[in-house]
């Protein structure tokens, strides 16, 4: 059985957007909460970018011309 790496680019960029979402929870109650961005939600944005950079890597898969 192959692995298709479109269908993980795909699961990647699902993962990537819930991310992006919990960082936006975490961002609005600080904003409430009359403070500044907390240590959670950076790490949060760390992680979906470190994500989507893993999502890109993949996708240049199928265009890189040095894999058989």
């Amino acid at each position: 059985m192959s692995v298709d790496p479109a269908d993980i680019v795909s699961r990647l960029e699902s993962i990537s957007e819930d991310l992006a979402d919990m960082a936006i929870v975490r961002l609005r109650h600080a904003i409430d909460a009359g403070a500044q961005r907390d240590h959670a939600e950076r790490r949060i944005t760390q992680a979906r970018r470190q994500v989507d950079k893993a999502a890109s890597l993949l996708a240049g898969l199928d265009h890189d011309p040095s894999e058989p």
